[in-house]
């Protein structure tokens, strides 16, 4: 499903990132882009993250990014599983990095680093031991 800000092909490879960054752990990674104008968008993330992630991992260590591109939006919400673990220093900081780039209109390569810099920090948390089940679907949604 393309959209303003990127291409099929782009969605397709951030799908791929989201499958890489998942291997190396337990944990699962969401991504939802809305494209609704709704004024009450922080309201709605959480509503998207309940929805797609509260409670449905067997460590509670799902994480969205959930995006709206036209009202310049991003908010990172994780379970209370990766909550506990993770410093909100570690969510901040990748939360200013994705944004300074947005600003500079590089929305795919900001989502694909920061999906895999999550990568890496759910491996440090929840490390895959033995068979890694996919507990999420990894497919990009939108609303």
């Amino acid at each position: 499903m393309m959209n303003r800000f990127l291409t099929d092909q782009q969605i397709a490879s951030l799908v791929e990132a989201i499958q890489s960054a998942e291997s190396l752990s337990t944990g699962e990674i969401r991504v939802h882009i809305d494209s609704t104008t709704d004024e009450k968008i922080a309201e709605k993330a959480f509503e998207v993250f309940k929805t797609l992630c509260r409670d449905k991992t067997t460590e509670k260590n799902a994480v969205l990014f959930h995006v709206n591109f036209e009202q310049k939006y991003l908010t990172i919400i994780g379970d209370t599983g990766i909550h506990e673990k993770v410093h909100q220093s570690f969510w901040d900081h990748l939360h200013d990095y994705i944004t300074s780039e947005f600003a500079k209109k590089n929305f795919y390569p900001a989502l694909k680093s920061a999906i895999l810099k999550t990568g890496i920090e759910l491996k440090k948390h929840f490390p895959s031991k033995g068979k890694n089940i996919n507990e999420l679907p990894d497919e990009i949604t939108f609303s």
